[in-house]
């Protein structure tokens, strides 16, 4: 990576966010270096590199959703039953962005449905009526959102926090000797596109997720995500985390939208998903070994949380991070979803890395998972905190590419200057492969 991360004051924060940051990013180009080196060159223009990212691209490929313009206005990231708020024994964490899991924490502490809560202020004193623990584990058991804001101590403790610290960065599940490991398609590619002929089905939400399958699309391959209609994703996300790939709608608790996911399985190369661990285990979508799949949860595969849901804030709330984060007795939070983020160029790199390994044949028919609590284990470990930063520099106007009414971070890696098109309509792409 070009530049020494804090020092321009881009991501600055008590926790060393650059560091993340450009490491994360950096795993990624090391592993498009061996993927060029796999798959070789066409041309002596071709020749094994890797990309080189500076800290303004990542600093702003990492603050998305703060540079994001629609209209030339910034977006909402979080709801309003989305945030700190206190309770009988500290503080929690909400999120609540989506109409189902708002509904559900309003069920949770009584309002009973979206059009009960008349105000922020009714939610808040029902929350000062309940402990930290209490408002948890209800939320948990009922597809809500909520955790206890906790110091680093107290998740170091917690069976959830130890296993979140266990294994490597970007894990590989067991593999199945006995499993078939299908050979990527790669097509004849420039240095630029090396991922050109592979094609990824992309079954993630939010954030993490369809970064890690952004980059995989800023690379070459054919990236098609699917969400259920019944589910629709905030529109913000899609605009700024859809760039490159197609979106089509698919619903899998019907026959027929199974059986289209399926077949689009058949001529895949790699599959992504982003759901909590077991929750597709019903489609037979869990145990793809033939093709390469990449996993992101927000608690790991392992330990008491592991089925639960997360996402980014709340990770940071359960881990430490909010409190090292705060000020003047109130959690706060990192100055970008950096779990998320560098969980996506993570999942990304270890993604790529498989697709090297089989081309190179030594691949094995072993999932890649990621986890945003593992990432953030890796970021309180790291060395070079600074309590007292100066607020995150934003990143310079060139770092940003506007089409038509949407204004977004360039590419992370400096030799591109945008991705291949803009985000597609959601839902607007045909269930089917491009051809090679």
């Amino acid at each position: 990576m070009q530049g020494t991360p804090g020092t321009t004051g881009y991501l600055a924060s008590t926790l060393p966010v650059a560091t993340l940051a450009a490491e994360s990013v950096g795993a990624l180009g090391t592993a498009v270096a061996r993927v060029q080196s796999a798959v070789g060159p066409v041309s002596t223009d071709a020749e094994t590199m890797t990309p080189t990212a500076s800290m303004a691209r990542i600093a702003a490929s990492f603050m998305g959703d703060t540079v994001l313009r629609i209209d030339g206005e910034p977006v909402q990231a979080f709801a309003d039953l989305s945030g700190f708020f206190p309770v009988s024994d500290g503080w929690v964490r909400t999120h609540a962005n989506y109409p189902h899991h708002r509904e559900a924490l309003l069920g949770v502490v009584g309002l009973g449905g979206t059009g009960s809560a008349e105000s922020i202020d009714v939610f808040g004193d029902r929350l000062r009526g309940m402990s930290g623990f209490e408002l948890e584990e209800l939320c948990a058991a009922s597809g809500a959102l909520a955790v206890q804001v906790r110091t680093e101590e107290q998740w170091s403790a917690h069976p959830a926090g130890v296993a979140a610290r266990s294994g490597p960065v970007v894990t590989r599940g067991a593999a199945d000797p006995a499993a078939r490991v299908r050979i990527p398609s790669f097509a004849p590619h420039g240095a630029d596109y090396p991922l050109a002929g592979i094609r990824v089905l992309d079954l993630t939400r939010v954030i993490a997720g369809p970064v890690a399958t952004r980059a995989l699309a800023l690379l070459g391959a054919d990236v098609l995500r699917v969400d259920s209609p019944r589910h629709p994703e905030l529109p913000w996300q899609h605009l700024e985390n859809g760039q490159g790939k197609r979106s089509a709608l698919l619903d899998l608790d019907t026959a027929e939208g199974l059986d289209r996911v399926l077949g689009l399985l058949d001529s895949a190369d790699v599959l992504v998903t982003g759901y909590r661990p077991g929750a597709l285990d019903r489609f037979g979508l869990e145990h793809r070994t033939d093709l390469v799949h990449g996993r992101i949860s927000a608690w790991g595969t392992e330990g008491p949380w592991s089925r639960r849901r997360g996402f980014d804030s709340l990770v940071q709330a359960a881990s430490g991070i909010s409190v090292l984060e705060g000020r003047d007795g109130r959690p706060g939070r990192l100055p970008a979803q950096a779990l998320d983020q560098a969980s996506g160029y993570l999942l990304a790199a270890g993604i790529v890395s498989e697709l090297a390994a089989r081309a190179e044949g030594s691949g094995t028919a072993a999932p890649v998972d990621v986890a945003l609590a593992r990432t953030a284990a890796w970021l309180t470990d790291l060395s070079g905190r600074d309590p007292e930063h100066r607020p995150a520099a934003p990143p310079p106007p060139e770092c940003v590419v506007t089409h038509g009414s949407v204004t977004a971070a360039r590419p992370v890696f400096d030799r591109y200057s945008d991705y291949a098109y803009p985000a597609h309509i959601w839902g607007s792409d045909d269930a089917g492969w491009l051809p090679r």
